[in-house]
């Protein structure tokens, strides 16, 4: 999840780089399926938007080799500093510090792709309008965000439902649109892109996998002082020293698989 300056409240610090490679790791495989779905191949010149510590810039890079490139772009020079370092084995890959809403190259684009970054900006619209401009004719435009009113633990479980409550609402109180994944096609067609489809990909964790309090607990701690200010709870209500550790009891004591959110990609082309 990355950054516009209304509603980006996850930062930059160490335990949020933590946080956002465990949850880059859970999506690595629904990413890159959608990447290659949508058309991202060998030889393209591709922008990635918001690329925070450049795990999709990465993958873009592996698929379209060393006869393509990516320049990825992000307003946080710590973590551009951070992405920059991992990628240094890829020459094709350059990181630029730049905002998403007004950065431009003088050189156009075969593919412009941006992961969960529509979920944090106010105008969607106009940011995908802006980029489609920097496409070479019939260039490819690939969103790909969540969609949390997905999220949730079958059977149901209350503090499962109360955590993700806490999510969203922290969310929608600076702006950003929790459940943004669900409109990506209608947003590229408002922006004027053709031939615009796409699917999303829900994976399903087990009851004594590690990966779903962690995750969970993991982004609740990140906004608790959202969380806390907006008087959605209390700091002793959010528990966080012990949220992950209760949350995998109850997990595992009920049975509950959690449904994380879907990672939901839509894509078009340049008219």
């Amino acid at each position: 999840m990355k950054r516009d300056t209304t509603s980006y409240v996850l930062g930059s610090s160490d335990q949020e780089i933590e946080r956002l490679d465990r949850q880059s790791a859970s999506i690595e495989g629904a990413t890159r399926l959608l990447l290659r779905a949508a058309g991202i191949a060998p030889g393209m010149r591709v922008l990635d938007l918001g690329t925070g510590i450049g795990h999709v810039a990465m993958l873009v890079a592996d698929l379209v080799g060393p006869q393509g490139s990516v320049v990825a772009i992000d307003r946080d020079t710590r973590l551009l500093e951070v992405a920059a370092a991992r990628a240094s084995t890829r020459a094709q890959l350059r990181f630029v510090e730049g905002d998403v809403r007004s950065w431009r190259d003088t050189e156009p684009f075969d593919a412009i792709v941006g992961r969960l970054i529509l979920f944090h900006l106010t105008d969607p619209v106009s940011v995908l309008r802006h980029h489609a401009a920097s496409l070479r004719p019939a260039g490819l435009l690939l969103a790909l965000d969540f969609d949390l009113g997905s999220c949730r633990t079958e059977p149901a479980l209350p503090l499962v439902t109360e955590a993700l409550g806490w999510v969203r609402a922290a969310f929608l109180s600076v702006g950003a649109s929790p459940a943004i994944g669900a409109r990506l096609a209608l947003l590229l067609a408002e922006a004027g892109v053709a031939n615009v489809q796409g699917f999303g990909i829900q994976s399903y964790i087990a009851p004594d996998d590690p990966a779903a309090p962690a995750l969970l607990s993991g982004v609740v701690r990140t906004l608790a002082p959202q969380i806390v200010a907006t008087g959605l709870a209390t700091p002793e209500r959010i528990g966080i020293d012990t949220l992950e550790a209760r949350l995998a009891d109850a997990l595992e004591a009920s049975g509950s698989v959690l449904l994380p959110p879907t990672l939901a990609a839509a894509w078009g082309r340049r008219r």
